[in-house]
């Protein structure tokens, strides 16, 4: 009914800190094998990122420890990069967490995902990711997602070369109607527009209100595909695994 043929699902806060390094294992193991089978059963696509949410950050030892175990996931099928990255509160010991994930990800050749703060903290967190980031000459900006941006940050993301995501959330995100008012001020040029399934009231069908508050603006069909369709596509394919239904092998690797 919504068009969905593929989620990506990034490693994620369990809505209490994790006690151990072991408990990962089991995400991680989870987010690799049971979920991808269980998407596969309604003909969905199942993609993930690994690391320790910003949320855990704060504790540097099971950071040292939740890193030892990443790598020899990055080798599974469905795995795309490291994330969601970046900071909560941004304090040190957070961004010494996120630059950890980061220097993994160039030492492995992996996608960027970010997770910027939530409201009081999203100014100053985005603009410490987005200056953390462009100090890595290994980065190519565009094999980065900038995640949850809003008005006030947008511009830092796209500016510095990032992809910029727009997260439709109804309640500290972004609605439909402001996400059209985004693209309408910033164009549609690396700006990808999802939704989110968190802790609070999450809205499954936001895509498709997006798409219908762009048709009711008068935005051409082709502009609303190229946003929820092709741009997400465009920077996912820029790792070899991923593939949309149809696609074969040798397409997703050109």
């Amino acid at each position: 009914m919504t068009g969905c043929v593929a989620v990506t699902e990034p490693a994620f806060w369990a809505g209490y800190d994790r006690p151990s390094a072991d408990a990962f294992v089991d995400y991680f193991d989870r987010l690799t094998d049971f979920e991808p089978k269980r998407a596969a059963k309604y003909g969905i696509q199942h993609y993930a990122w690994l690391c320790l949410n910003p949320k855990e950050g704060e504790d540097r030892e099971l950071a040292r420890q939740v890193l030892d175990i990443i790598p020899p996931y990055l080798d599974h099928p469905n795995v795309l990069g490291i994330g969601e990255i970046g900071l909560n509160r941004v304090t040190r010991n957070e961004l010494e967490t996120f630059v950890d994930h980061t220097d993994l990800a160039v030492e492995y050749g992996q996608l960027i995902h970010i997770h910027t703060p939530h409201l009081e903290d999203k100014y100053k967190g985005t603009k410490v990711i987005v200056q953390t980031l462009a100090s890595y000459r290994r980065i190519a900006p565009e094999r980065v997602m900038v995640d949850h941006v809003e008005e006030h940050t947008i511009r830092m993301a796209i500016e510095s070369g990032f992809w910029a995501g727009i997260t439709l959330y109804p309640t500290t995100k972004v609605s439909p109607g402001r996400a059209v008012d985004l693209i309408e001020m910033y164009g549609s040029e690396r700006i990808c527009v999802a939704s989110a399934c968190d802790w609070g009231p999450s809205e499954p069908t936001a895509i498709p209100e997006f798409a219908l508050e762009m048709r009711r603006r008068g935005h051409p069909e082709a502009l609303i595909h190229k946003i929820v369709y092709e741009n997400p596509a465009e920077f996912l394919g820029q790792s070899t695994k991923f593939r949309l239904p149809g696609q074969p092998l040798d397409a997703a690797l050109r």
